[in-house]
């Protein structure tokens, strides 16, 4: 709003004044005109003046003390901010090429090949003997269909397409090097020699199960 200053003031004094007078006017009737014979008192004009400038003045005063308040406040008004980490301090590595060893040097290509010899404990396959005639088909190709006993040693007896063999413990069955351990009416033991994933050769123990006790049971 616009601030009450003295020109203002007077001319709103003599706005209330002509206000006065016109209304003061005789001879004239009609809405909103003096009824002749009726006059406004000075008094009446100078009160209406005096409200006037009382509003006008509160109008101001509420303007400043809202200003002089959010003055207040702006100066009162703290803003926190956290303080920044310290950086941290890396410290770089220093690479001793020097003292690294060559990957290339074949004394260490020897030093890992006697310790792969260790670690195998010696196992390792006969492939200087002669292979038996079932050591040509995977050992998951050949069934177990039933049992027969000669001269108190018992055969099984295993199945390859539509071929039967009689085979005993000590025999060689498959194409991992696998021997025969043990025959029984329910299952063969097989005792299989494989390479793991270090490419040392271990020992893998596999079975095969007689196929008609597992159609029985279904």
């Amino acid at each position: 709003m616009t601030p009450l200053t003295p020109r203002r003031s007077r001319a709103i004094a003599a706005s209330a004044e002509r206000a006065g007078m016109r209304r003061a006017t005789p001879g004239r009737a009609g809405p909103g005109r003096a009824v002749p014979g009726r006059t406004v008192p000075g008094r009446a004009v100078l009160g209406l003046a005096a409200a006037l400038l009382a509003l006008a003045g509160c109008s101001d005063s509420d303007v400043q003390e809202v200003r002089q308040w959010m003055k207040q406040v702006d100066s009162q008004a703290q803003v926190h901010v956290a303080p920044l980490s310290a950086p941290k301090t890396f410290i770089p590595f220093a690479y001793a090429s020097s003292e690294a060893v060559d990957p290339f040097n074949p004394n260490k290509l020897l030093t890992e090949l006697a310790k792969s010899a260790n670690r195998g404990g010696g196992i390792k396959p006969d492939t200087e003997r002669r292979k038996e005639l079932l050591e040509s088909y995977p050992l998951d190709t050949v069934k177990m269909v039933g049992t027969i006993e000669k001269g108190g040693v018992i055969y099984a007896l295993l199945q390859v397409d539509r071929a039967l063999h009689q085979v005993r413990s000590g025999q060689h069955v498959g194409q991992n090097f696998g021997l025969v351990s043990g025959v029984s009416e329910g299952a063969v033991t097989i005792k299989e020699i494989v390479q793991d994933a270090t490419g040392d050769w271990v020992e893998r123990i596999s079975r095969l199960e007689l196929q008609e006790s597992k159609e029985g049971g279904k």
